[in-house]
């Protein structure tokens, strides 16, 4: 059963409204902002002097600028990027407006905690249910999962590691009327015997009403065991509403994406005006934090995976370039679904096993978004200044393990997922807000790692399964 949304998840990319932007604009656009950038840069640590109003007005031609730039381009990942910039300005030029913008962003997140319960539901109840052919394909079926659980559990430690040794999140003053009113209500996991009680609901309502993402996926799972055990002539109506809720749900996250831009300007704006620009140091720790970690990951663990099974590495790097390419500039892995499974034909695998291993690898094997998940809270607590102990860092990664499952298809689902844990820890949100500035940047890595993660998956089971076939000369297109 396909689990992939019928419309693209790349929100805002519509290619009949979307311009294209000449050469020379944009590289004049780079020159300015480099140029602004630099003056700022070289009078905040003092290296150069210049006066501030110069600076100032400088500083807003830049961004009409890069407004018009935006107006041209009219795309909704180009307006998230450039309200952070216009958010960082207004909040250095404006800090007694821009600290009482919380308002704007704290919007946006009540719609977005509204998605999180119905769109886990849907798509994992869809996910089991829709697979529970996995009983016909036998050894197929438990190695993919197998293979699945073991690489993004490894993702997810290695995320875990990589933020507590870069440490992208401390050193942050912190002013006391963010820590105040800025954390979500949700109550904290118990301590001994009733860690184990905390995960199984005991009134799902509540569980929705609180925001306990484990219990809601639990949930979810038992019921989707259920349905796929049923009767057929049960099942099918079952199916059928819970994939329509799940569509239901993207659109339902899409309109609300589109708010995002003044989400995005209201928390970065609100952030900066309390704290400075100081804390944009942090966020590009964050961002270089994430890059080294994928790039240990895949030298790390997909490296070895593909020599462990003979994987011919040469020939699979450039079987996967394509896909690759196509999921880093879009940010989005299904635009890539159907060239990579073409290529996996191509480079020897067979149709039944790439029709089968990465329509299930899209739900349940999603490494680089599962890394950045378990870096990313970490990020939240210590930014925060919250000390998260080894027992509950490691209750943070398990409980990720199950809720990065099944939300592939979903618009920003990094953030729906990522807001779930916070609820579900009692960690503040404004650090999401301000992740989400750079997120972009952020997803076009754990796009392109997500697809090499599940083209590797499927020439990985087929080994396994003894039907792997590489050409002895590459027959696709390069």
């Amino acid at each position: 059963m396909n689990m992939m949304p019928a419309s693209s998840p790349d929100v805002g990319k519509n290619k009949t409204t979307t311009g294209k932007v000449p050469r020379r604009y944009t590289f004049f656009l780079l020159i300015t902002l480099f140029v602004v950038s630099l003056l700022t840069v070289f009078n905040h640590y003092e290296i150069l002097s210049f006066n501030s109003t110069f600076l100032t007005i400088l500083r807003w031609l830049a961004i009409t600028i890069i407004v018009g730039y935006a107006m041209y381009k009219r795309s909704l990942t180009t307006w998230i990027l450039i309200s952070m910039i216009i958010g960082a300005e207004f909040g250095h030029d404006f800090p007694q407006i821009a600290v009482k913008m919380q308002v704007v962003s704290m919007i946006f997140l009540r719609l977005i905690k509204t998605i999180i319960a119905p769109l886990i539901f849907a798509t994992l109840v869809v996910g089991i249910a829709g697979h529970s052919n996995l009983k016909q394909v036998g050894r197929m079926g438990w190695k993919s999962m197998v293979y699945f659980e073991i690489v993004s559990t490894i993702a997810l430690f290695i995320g875990l590691l990589a933020i507590n040794i870069s440490k992208a999140g401390i050193g942050v003053t912190i002013p006391e009327a963010i820590n105040q009113t800025d954390a979500l209500s949700a109550p904290p996991p118990a301590k001994g015997m009733d860690i184990i009680l905390h995960v199984f609901p005991e009134n799902i309502a509540k569980a929705i009403y609180e925001g306990q993402v484990l219990q809601i996926v639990v949930f979810s799972i038992i019921f989707g065991i259920a349905v796929a055990m049923i009767n057929e002539k049960y099942k099918s109506p079952m199916i059928r509403f819970t994939e329509s809720l799940a569509e239901t749900m993207f659109k339902f996250t899409q309109i609300i994406m589109y708010f995002a831009p003044f989400a995005v300007f209201a928390a970065i704006a609100y952030s900066i005006g309390h704290m400075g620009l100081d804390i944009l140091i942090n966020l590009f720790k964050l961002l270089a934090t994430l890059y080294v970690a994928l790039v240990i990951f895949l030298l790390a663990v997909l490296l070895p995976v593909a020599l462990l099974f003979k994987i011919p590495v040469r020939k699979f790097i450039k079987a996967v370039s394509e896909p690759v390419v196509i999921a880093f500039a879009t940010t989005s892995s299904e635009s890539a679904l159907p060239i990579a499974m073409e290529r996996m034909e191509e480079f020897g695998v067979p149709r039944k096993i790439v029709a089968f291993v990465m329509p299930t690898g899209y739900s349940f094997n999603l490494d680089g978004t599962t890394l950045y998940l378990s870096l990313a809270t970490i990020f939240v607590a210590q930014i925060s200044g919250i000390h998260l102990s080894l027992d509950k860092q490691l209750l943070i990664v398990f409980t990720l393990m199950l809720t990065s499952k099944g939300v592939a298809g979903v618009p920003r689902a990094s953030l729906v997922i990522l807001l779930g844990t916070a609820a579900s820890f009692g960690l503040p949100t404004w650090p999401i807000f301000i992740i989400l500035g750079i997120d972009e940047l952020m997803d076009m890595a754990r796009t392109s790692v997500n697809v090499l993660g599940n083209c590797l998956a499927t020439a990985v089971i087929a080994r396994w399964e003894g039907e792997f076939n590489p050409p002895a000369a590459p027959v696709y297109k390069a």
